[in-house]
C-alpha cells in the first residue's frame, strides 16, 4: 500500500541503482513504500541463538550463532585449502566451508568466541549440516564490555531474504530509509484509519507502527505495530468490498419470480425425494435475492455432495418462470458436458421445451462449449437468440462475442476456477439489465476466508448431505513401508467391481514421457528411491501397470486434460453407463463427476495433493446407497508434515474443519488467489485464519463508513489508500473474488 509521495519515492534514489535493482528482481520491491511494507519475519534476540540442530535441509537460512573453532585443512595431496569453522549455540552444531583465496580474509574474521550472522542454503556433508560459502556478518566486532551489553538485549529483525539479498542487507537498507524520512515526511504520511477509529481501538499512528515493525525495542512493541498494520489491511480491503456490495444495490436489475404452477413447481412435482432442510433455507435466501430489483450477488458453499447444483437449478428454473433464461459457467468442458447430462436427466421431458414429447411447461437446454462441432453450434447460439433455450450450460465460450440472450436474468459460475472481472461484465452485459449472479464452490471456506475473499458476495451455506449419502471410510496406504498394504488396496478394488460397483484410481500427472526430460540412469535410480524427488505417479504409466498386474482382467479407462473433447465425453459416458469398471484419471474428476454406481477411490501419491482437493476427489465415491471407500496411498515417512496432512483427510469429512487445516498450512498470499494472479498478496501480517476478530470488526467498521459515505468524501485519507491497494492489478484481483 504505498501511501504518499514519499512513500512512492523510487529506492534507487534513497539505495543506489544497483540495490534497488536486486531488490526491484528478486524481491518485488520497488518504492520505499513496499520497503517500509515488507516487514521482518521474525526477530531473533542478540545473544538468543537459532537452535542449529533443527535447521531445515535444502532451504535458504539464517541463523545467529557463535564461533567455537575454525581451521584451514589441506586436501588432494596437499594442492587444495580449505576453511572448515564450527558454530554452536549449545543445541547443536553447524559448519561453514570456504575454498580459493578469500579464506584467510574469512579465518580473521572468524574467530573463536565471536558471534554472527550467517546465512546461506543448508546441505549436509558426512552427515553433518553445512554452509558452503554463506554470507554473514559478525555482531560487536570492536564492542567493549558495555557496548556488548547494550546489544545483547536488542532484538535483530530477519527479513524474508534470497540469495542475492541477504536479510542483514535488507536491515541496512531500511535504516537507510527511516534515516533518511525527516519529520516533515513522517507528519506527511497519510493514515487510512480514520482518526476516531483509531483512536477509539487504541491503534498506534502509522509512522510510529512502521518504526516500531523495523526497529524495536522491545517485543511489546512489536505487538503495536503488528495490530496497527493488520488493521490497515483489515481495514483497506473491507471497504473495498464493502463499496463493491453497495455499488451492486444501486445497480438496476429485472426482479424475477417464478409463476405458481409453472416449471419449476412442475419440476418439483417430479423430484423422487424431498429437498433438505438446508436446500429449502437456502433456496428461499436465493427467490428473495432473485425478486428484488438489484442484482443478486451471492456466494453458494457447501459440503460434497450436498446438492449445490439441485439448488442452482431450482434458482435457473424459477428464471425460466419469469420469462428470462439461465446460464451456468463451468471451468472445464468434462464439468460443462457433466452438468448439462445430470440436469437434463434430472428434468426429464422438462427440458423438452418445443420438441416431440416434450413437456408444454418445459424448456430447452442447450451445452455450448469450444470444441463443439459447427452445425451444433449454430443451433445453440439460434436457441439462445431467440429464448428457445432457457438454460444454458457451457464453459468460457459462453462469454465469447458471438452469443447472445434473449433476456439472460441468472448467471450461475461453478467457481472452481477464479471468475474475473472481465468474464463477469462480458456476461452482464449479455442481459438487457445486470443479470442475477449466484457463484458456487465446492470447497468449504470458513467464515473469515469467506469474508476476506468473497466479501462482495452474501454468503449462503449448504452443510447438510441429502437422505441416501452414504458414509466414505478413508484410510492412509503407507506404500513404502508396508507394500502389503497396497496390494490389499488393489484387491479392494478388484472385490468392489466383483459387487457390481466401479473405482477410481487418481494420478498427480498424466505422462507419457512427453512431459518429463529423460533423466541419466544413476539420478533416475536416485530419485526412484526418494519420494518427494522423484516426478509424480503418472495416469497413463499406472493405467498399464494395473492393466498387465493386479487388475487385469477388469476393464480399465483413462481419463485427463489432453484427451479431444468427444473422448473425454465417450469415457465419461461409458463409465456412468457402467461400462467402465475402473477410470485412471488426473484431476479432472474433482468436481461435479457423479456416478452413484462408482464406490471407491485410491489416490495415488496423495501427498502430492491440498487437503481441500482430496476432500473433493474423495466426494466422488458414495454417492450412491452403497458406502465408500477412500485409499490415500503415500510414500512418505509416517512422521512427515505430508502424512500428517493425509491423517488429518482421514480423520474427518467435516470439509470446513480440513479447510481450516489446509488455510493454516498455506501462505495467505495463495488464500488470496496469489498463485492463479501472479500478484504479491496485499496481506503481509494479517492472517485470515488467525485474526478472526480483526477481520470480522473491519468489516463492521467497513460497512458502517461506506453506508454514510459511499465515495468517502469525508475520508480523503482513506480514499488515497483504497486507491493504492487498488492499483489496476490488485483490482482485477480482487475482482476475481
Amino acid at each position: 500500500m504505498d501511501l504518499v509521495p514519499s512513500l512512492d519515492e523510487p529506492l534507487k534514489k534513497t539505495l543506489g541503482g544497483t540495490t534497488a535493482k536486486v531488490m526491484a528482481e528478486h524481491l518485488d520491491l520497488h518504492t520505499v513504500g513496499d520497503l517500509l511494507h515488507h516487514y521482518p519475519r521474525r526477530y531473533a534476540e542478540r545473544g538468543e541463538l537459532t537452535q542449529l540442530a533443527d535447521l531445515p535441509l535444502d532451504e535458504h537460512a539464517t541463523v545467529v550463532a557463535q564461533v567455537a573453532d575454525a581451521r584451514v585443512l589441506r586436501f588432494n595431496n596437499g594442492k587444495g585449502q580449505r576453511l572448515e569453522v564450527t558454530l554452536t549455540d549449545g543445541s547443536g552444531r553447524l559448519q561453514l566451508v570456504f575454498f580459493g583465496k578469500s579464506l584467510y580474509h574469512h579465518q580473521k574474521e572468524l574467530l573463536p568466541g565471536r558471534k554472527g550472522m550467517f546465512s546461506g542454503k543448508v546441505g549436509v556433508f558426512r552427515n553433518i549440516r553445512q554452509l558452503s560459502h554463506p554470507a554473514y556478518e559478525m555482531l560487536g566486532k570492536d564492542a567493549g564490555e558495555d557496548a556488548v551489553a547494550a546489544w545483547a538485549n536488542q532484538l535483530i529483525p530477519l527479513y524474508p531474504a534470497c540469495a542475492q539479498m541477504e536479510s542483514w542487507k535488507i536491515a541496512k537498507t531500511v535504516d537507510l530509509v527511516l534515516a533518511s524520512m525527516d519529520a516533515t515526511q513522517w507528519s506527511e504520511i497519510v493514515d487510512p484509519l480514520p482518526d476516531a477509529l483509531r483512536e477509539g481501538r487504541g491503534l498506534v499512528p502509522l509512522p510510529e507502527a512502521f518504526r516500531k515493525i523495523h526497529r524495536p525495542r522491545t517485543k511489546a512493541e512489536i505487538a503495536d505495530a503488528r495490530d496497527r498494520l493488520k488493521w490497515d489491511e483489515a481495514f483497506v480491503l473491507q471497504v473495498a468490498l464493502a463499496r463493491r456490495r453497495f455499488a451492486e444495490t444501486q445497480l438496476p436489475a429485472v426482479a424475477r419470480r417464478p409463476s405458481p404452477d409453472g416449471l419449476l413447481d412442475a419440476f418439483d412435482a417430479t423430484l423422487p425425494f424431498t429437498l433438505t432442510d438446508g436446500q429449502q433455507k437456502v433456496s428461499k435466501e436465493i427467490f428473495d435475492d432473485l425478486a428484488t430489483e438489484h442484482p443478486m450477488h451471492r456466494l453458494l458453499q457447501g459440503e460434497v455432495g450436498s446438492g449445490k447444483t439441485m439448488v442452482a437449478l431450482r434458482a435457473m428454473l424459477a428464471v425460466v418462470d419469469a420469462g428470462g433464461q439461465g446460464a451456468m459457467l463451468a471451468p472445464t468442458e468434462v464439468l460443462a458436458q457433466q452438468h448439462h447430462r445430470s440436469i437434463t436427466e434430472m428434468m426429464g421431458e422438462l427440458a423438452e421445451g418445443g420438441m416431440l414429447g416434450g413437456s408444454s411447461l418445459g424448456t430447452k437446454v442447450v451445452l455450448l462449449t469450444g470444441s463443439m462441432g459447427m452445425p451444433a453450434r449454430r443451433q445453440a447460439l439460434l436457441d439462445l437468440v431467440t429464448g428457445e433455450a432457457g438454460l444454458v450450460i457451457g464453459t468460457h465460450a459462453l462469454i465469447e462475442d458471438k452469443v447472445q440472450f434473449h433476456d439472460l436474468g441468472l448467471v450461475v459460475v461453478d467457481e472452481q476456477h477464479r471468475f474475473g472481472v472481465e468474464q463477469r461484465d462480458a456476461l452482464r452485459s449479455k442481459g438487457k439489465q445486470p443479470p442475477h449472479l449466484l457463484v458456487m464452490t465446492a470447497t468449504p471456506i470458513p467464515r473469515t476466508v469467506a469474508m476476506t475473499v468473497f466479501g462482495d458476495l452474501e454468503t449462503s451455506v449448504l452443510d447438510q448431505l441429502p437422505a441416501g449419502r452414504s458414509p466414505i471410510a478413508t484410510h492412509v496406504v503407507p506404500a513404502k513401508d508396508k507394500p502389503h498394504f497396497l496390494a490389499r488396496a488393489w484387491e479392494r478394488v478388484r472385490e468392489e467391481v466383483e459387487n457390481g460397483h466401479q473405482a477410481y484410481v487418481v494420478c498427480p500427472r498424466i505422462g507419457d514421457g512427453e512431459d518429463e526430460p529423460k533423466k541419466k540412469s544413476k539420478k533416475a535410480a536416485e530419485e526412484a528411491e526418494d519420494p518427494e524427488k522423484r516426478p509424480p505417479l503418472a495416469v497413463l504409466e499406472i493405467a498399464d501397470q494395473l492393466r498387465t498386474g493386479p487388475l487385469s482382467g477388469l476393464r480399465v479407462e483413462v481419463l485427463h486434460g489432453r484427451m479431444q473433447p468427444d473422448d473425454k465425453d465417450d469415457v465419461m459416458r461409458r463409465f456412468s453407463a457402467g461400462e467402465v469398471d475402473v477410470l485412471v484419471a488426473t484431476t479432472v474428476i474433482e468436481v461435479g463427476v457423479n456416478v452413484p454406481n462408482a464406490t471407491a477411490m485410491v489416490i495415488m501419491d496423495a501427498d502430492r495433493f491440498g487437503v481441500s482437493q482430496l476432500h473433493q476427489l474423495r466426494g466422488r465415491v458414495g454417492r450412491g446407497s452403497a458406502p465408500g471407500l477412500c485409499l490415500l496411498v503415500s510414500e512418505m515417512h509416517e512422521a512427515s508434515p505430508a502424512r500428517a496432512r493425509l491423517a488429518a483427510v482421514a480423520a474427518t469429512l467435516d470439509g470446513f474443519e480440513l479447510s481450516r487445516i489446509d488455510l493454516e498450512q498455506r501462505r495467505e498470499g495463495d488464500v488470496l488467489g496469489q498463485a492463479q494472479s501472479g500478484v504479491r498478496s496485499s496481506l503481509r501480517v494479517l492472517a485470515v485464519i488467525e485474526d478472526e476478530e480483526v477481520i470480522a470488526a473491519a468489516r463492521e467498521e467497513a460497512v458502517k463508513i461506506v453506508a454514510a459515505d459511499p465515495e468517502l468524501e469525508r475520508l480523503p485519507e482513506l480514499r488515497t489508500a483504497l486507491d493504492a491497494l487498488l492499483d489496476k492489478d490488485r483490482e482485477e484481483y480482487l475482482d476475481k473474488g
